[in-house]
């Protein structure tokens, strides 16, 4: 039998659930956006509209985000490395 995970063991598992989902809609944002410029030049403004409207609540906090959870994790593996020295 397996012992059940502990709270830091959940904990991380929610993160780890956040920072995937983070990604994607990162990169779902990034494929809108080069999707509502390809539509601008055609004349077509309503989702390069939608995104700008969205560009702060959504998309800054989301990359903000993961930046801040790569910088976080390499300062971490540093961290770990530097003590099995």
């Amino acid at each position: 039998m397996t012992t059940p995970p502990t709270r830091l063991q959940q904990l991380k598992g929610a993160m780890d659930t956040l920072l995937v989902v983070d990604v994607f809609v990162v990169i779902a944002g990034a494929l809108w956006f080069a999707a509502a410029v390809a539509l601008h030049s055609q004349h077509v403004e309503g989702p390069l509209t939608l995104f700008q409207k969205l560009w702060e609540p959504l998309f800054t906090p989301a990359i903000g985000l993961l930046m801040g959870a790569a910088l976080l994790s390499g300062v971490l593996g540093w961290w770990q490395r530097r003590g099995q020295r």
